[in-house]
């Protein structure tokens, strides 16, 4: 994945000969944390972290994504369900990463980088901070007045998105409603530890213990939830909420990619009675549709990897139907 130290890019090779891999003693797989983490607020008053100045405004701010990433597709979704497409440009990675990580194609439309015309991710990093260390991750939300970065935090952009911009759009849903926030923080942090993150440390365990451990507590909480909607629509009840669309890129993948992949095979999502028509439920969501992409799913997990995929061979299936009836407005 490469890494900038002090502002100088370390491919995959030289991060190696610098630093330790993400695993801790016991072979566990240990996610980096995000770090810079300001807040667009409707008035540019700071938020619950970093600093204040940031106000929404219409046009000021950009999306950086990778369609294949899990975290940048909840912010590719709440762009669409807050309908900020015209209020919030974006600029599309290419979906594989090389020795400089995420990088932009100058020839592709798709894929370039619509405000400076870089050639990889790392160098937005560093034209917001020259000395950034860390690693370059997606979603980045930029602000094109300041020339900076305002967040690398996934969960806190989709905040943003959810209520700082309400006054250029139209649509006024709000996914963390106040009286949830409780229920919805602590499925969140279940869902993130043994779901969204839990299948990457089931995949990149480097020890059976550290496997053993991580796909059991996937499946417990995939058999929970599963238990919890036969009967509720959606996890908090009738209406969807943040916690559905912090799972969804995970469902959205788990059949074509993690279940094969990362070895998180006890189960397929098409395998449980409840889990699998709500995925469904949710895909068929107005706009949701265009923001998955199995067969770049596909390209991205099976990869060429010497510890998962030597031969970088990608499968042809599963062939798998979202579209197909979800039956689940009876639970409305």
């Amino acid at each position: 994945m490469g890494k900038l130290i002090d502002g100088v890019w370390l491919d995959d090779a030289q991060m190696a000969a610098a630093e330790a891999t993400n695993t801790d003693k016991s072979g566990a797989f240990v996610r980096a944390e995000s770090v810079i983490r300001h807040w667009v607020t409707p008035d540019g008053e700071p938020g619950p972290s970093g600093e204040g100045g940031f106000k929404a405004e219409a046009g000021r701010y950009h999306l950086y994504v990778a369609l294949n990433c899990p975290w940048a597709h909840r912010a590719l979704i709440f762009r669409i369900l807050k309908q900020l497409q015209d209020v919030i440009s974006i600029s599309y990675v290419r979906p594989r990463r090389s020795d400089q990580g995420w990088v932009f194609d100058a020839d592709d439309a798709f894929f370039k980088d619509d405000l400076f015309g870089k050639s990889a991710l790392h160098e937005i990093y560093t034209q917001a901070q020259p000395d950034y260390t860390g690693r370059v991750t997606v979603p980045v939300l930029w602000d094109i007045q300041r020339q900076t970065m305002v967040s690398n935090e996934s969960a806190e952009i989709i905040r943003m998105l959810n209520s700082a911009f309400d006054a250029f759009t139209d649509d006024k849903t709000d996914y963390y409603p106040a009286a949830q926030r409780d229920e919805i923080d602590a499925l969140n942090e279940r869902i993130y530890n043994t779901i969204n993150n839990g299948v990457y440390r089931t995949g990149f365990a480097r020890s059976q213990a550290a496997y053993d451990e991580a796909v059991t507590a996937l499946f417990d909480t995939l058999d929970m939830l599963d238990d919890r909607l036969a009967v509720r629509r959606y996890l908090m009840g009738d209406q969807q909420t943040e916690a559905d669309w912090r799972l969804f890129p995970t469902l959205a993948r788990f059949d074509v990619a993690y279940v094969g992949a990362f070895k998180c095979n006890i189960r397929r999502i098409a395998d449980y009675a409840n889990l699998w028509p709500y995925a469904r439920d949710l895909y068929q969501t107005p706009g949701i549709a265009e923001t998955v992409r199995h067969d770049i799913y596909k390209q991205g997990y099976y990869s060429k990897s010497e510890l998962r995929n030597p031969l970088g061979i990608i499968p042809a299936g599963p062939e798998i139907d979202f579209s197909e009836p979800h039956g689940r407005e009876r639970l409305t």
